[in-house]
């Protein structure tokens, strides 16, 4: 990923760094007895950092075995110290001889896999260290590791995040690019095919017969298009509610929702779109399959209303009671029940000869 690049020449010029720590310690004899062995392992590390530099500059050879033999390396001039102190290790003062050239790979396995990793690339050299003899009389000390395992945790975390927010953003940039095709296709379709069916609607209500069948047909392909182009993809785990009232569109059927979204979780979403779905049924139940209704849609201070009106004679006082007494639950589970588990609330309005409106309202 691009995002690791900076991370890979920040660990380069780590190496170096340490490097030239290393060399100086070495050329200033603290603790060295054997010099000429030193600076071989000097050398070796100088090879290696030069080696490591132009391979992890590469995607392609950030892998495990690079990683292993990195850490081996490593090891291996860590572990020759006591070669090259002789008598004089576990003095004061003294230092292996990589000296911090040690947290490369632990940086490296950091970045590459992570936290986990880090610790363990830590665990290992820190056990190397702590391995080496030290003077009998000096207490072992440990500040070197803890240094390591904060250094292997909190890059590898910082990596794990940058990577996080580079998916993330590749992802907004992608879903940005689609919705501008998204956007131009709509305005193509706007100003072609949608006309084009609203005017064939038109004409064939007008004259009748298999022409009033096919503008029927023609009005549904056209609420179908204009709820594709209309709805824009919600967040993850929420449901934009315009997008399932839309398909409730029809001739009969006239569905008027905000011009942004009307995001609720998914599940509630889901069941109050099938609330509505069942205050349609009742209409084409009881009013025919020609009466007109209409679904209006808006968002209120934490609330979602949603209202379901229609032309037909209207409820007859006494009648829901009557179908629930007769256990013809339709409206009792399949609105008030499912409003009711959702936390909200159901209003019913009826006149005699004026139609009904069913009113939603769910918090958010």
């Amino acid at each position: 990923m691009a995002i690791e690049g900076p991370f890979w020449r920040a660990i380069a010029v780590y190496r170096v760094a340490s490097l030239v720590y290393a060399a100086v310690l070495m050329a200033q004899q603290r603790g060295y007895q054997e010099p000429v062995a030193g600076w071989l392992v000097i050398g070796v590390m100088a090879l290696w950092t030069a080696g490591t530099t132009y391979a992890y500059a590469i995607p392609g050879l950030r892998r495990g075995p690079l990683l292993a033999l990195d850490l081996l390396v490593t090891m291996g001039c860590l572990l020759a110290t006591p070669y090259v102190q002789g008598s004089l290790q576990g003095a004061a003062g003294t230092m292996p001889v990589p000296a911090t050239w040690v947290a490369g790979p632990v940086l490296a396995w950091a970045v590459h896999a992570g936290r986990r990793a880090g610790a363990v690339a830590a665990a290992v050299v820190a056990a190397g260290d702590l391995w080496l003899v030290r003077a009998p009389d000096e207490p072992v000390v440990v500040n070197g590791a803890v240094l390591l395992f904060l250094a292997g945790v909190v890059v590898g975390h910082v990596a794990q995040l940058a990577r996080q927010a580079e998916e993330r953003m590749q992802r907004a940039i992608e879903m940005e690019a689609a919705q501008r095709e998204r956007d131009r296709l709509a305005r193509d379709i706007h100003d072609s095919v949608l006309q084009v069916l609203a005017l064939v609607q038109r004409r064939g209500r007008q004259i009748g017969g298999e022409a009033a069948e096919l503008g029927r047909l023609a009005g549904e392909q056209e609420a179908a298009l204009r709820e594709l182009i209309a709805v824009r993809p919600a967040p993850s785990g929420t449901t934009d509610l315009r997008s399932l009232l839309l398909r409730h569109a029809s001739p009969e059927v006239t569905v008027s929702t905000p011009a942004t979204p009307l995001l609720l979780p998914a599940e509630a979403a889901g069941e109050l779109a099938a609330a509505v779905k069942a205050a349609l049924d009742n209409v084409r139940a009881h009013c025919g399959p020609q009466a007109r209704a209409w679904v209006l849609a808006e968002s209120g201070e934490g609330t979602v209303t949603v209202s379901i009106r229609d032309d037909g004679p209207g409820i007859p006082e006494g009648r829901l009671d009557e179908a629930r007494a007769d256990g013809r639950l339709g409206v009792a589970e399949s609105i008030l029940g499912r409003v009711a588990e959702l936390g909200g609330q159901v209003s019913i309005v009826s006149v005699p000869g004026q139609g009904t409106e069913v009113e939603i309202t769910l918090p958010t």
